[in-house]
């Protein structure tokens, strides 16, 4: 079965207006994000509109800060520091990639941790990674697939989580494998599996005999950016498999990391490119948004 992220995605932004309306009524205002775009990148620029235009439908105030790609960093990291100060706003990302010139890991730590809706600070991260969910008893469902931790988790895996959720598929005792070990998608992946109690393998391109490795998993998860590296003999019938790659072929094309047209009889669920986790990570990127806002406004009342 084809798992629809974009069909998921819409659900859940409709979901979000409705928070953001119920918030609206009881703080005054409603969640502010500020998207920063240092030089004018086509790729950036497509980004950056997607986030923009899904931050208007779920009716969360947004700002588009366009700067020059011959800004300092000391200059860059002086913006995000007025934006810090700023109460009204509530989230912080910078699109990636920076120019060379600029620190990439400077200027995410420049962002207060209680902005970052991309959930790329060490703060957030090393939450994650510490912390059990503060909420235990969890019933996962696509409109609440990660309980409360605390801290910002990465847009993609928290996707992921509610993709899975969308299949009704028991995660507990399950066995998984990530394949990919990025900071922003394999390794809290791995992270957030574990706490739903899969058996997790992370494996990379020091992994032997991967195809062997892809078979034992009840879901498999593959985030390298290498079209199409999953075949059929890599996938356990039946499994259920999430594709976070999205790579432009020479003809034009788009394909994911996994042989869409070979595996896609052989998994139980399988996620498109594109269509499948991209329009997530975007829309949990609006949750962040809104999650920001009210961990704000809570320690606002205390």
């Amino acid at each position: 079965m084809i798992i629809s992220g974009k069909d998921i995605a819409a659900q859940l932004r409709s979901d979000m207006q409705q928070q953001v309306e119920a918030m609206a009524a009881e703080y005054g205002r409603t969640p502010c994000l500020v998207v920063i775009q240092v030089g004018n990148d086509p790729a950036s620029t497509i980004y950056v509109r997607n986030k923009m235009r899904a931050a208007e439908f779920c009716h969360i105030r947004s700002q588009h800060l366009l700067l020059p790609d011959s800004i300092s960093e000391q200059d860059l990291c002086a913006h995000i520091a007025e934006l810090n100060a700023d109460n009204d706003v509530d989230g912080i990302l910078v699109q990636l990639p920076l120019p060379q010139h600029i620190d990439e890991e400077h200027v995410i730590r420049a962002i207060l941790a209680e902005k970052d809706v991309d959930g790329f600070h060490p703060a957030n991260a090393a939450h994650l990674w510490l912390h059990q969910p503060l909420v235990k008893s969890h019933v996962a469902s696509i409109y609440n697939p990660v309980p409360d931790y605390g801290c910002t988790i990465p847009c993609t895996p928290k996707g992921i989580l509610s993709l899975l959720a969308s299949t009704g598929v028991e995660l507990d005792g399950k066995r998984a494998v990530v394949v990919g070990r990025s900071d922003i998608v394999g390794k809290p992946m791995a992270k957030l599996l574990m706490d739903r109690q899969c058996t997790v393998t992370v494996a990379h391109s020091h992994t032997r005999d991967l195809p062997a490795v892809c078979r034992e998993a009840d879901i498999l998860i593959v985030a390298v950016g290498k079209p199409k590296l999953i075949t059929k003999d890599c996938i356990k019938p039946g499994a259920l498999v999430i594709d976070v790659g999205i790579n432009r072929l020479p003809d034009g094309t788009l394909s994911g990391d996994v042989d869409f047209a070979e595996c896609k009889d052989i998994a139980g669920f399988i996620t498109p490119v594109p269509g499948g986790v991209g329009p997530m990570t975007v829309t949990m990127l609006m949750q962040n948004t809104i999650d920001c806002f009210r961990r704000r406004m809570l320690q606002g009342k205390e």
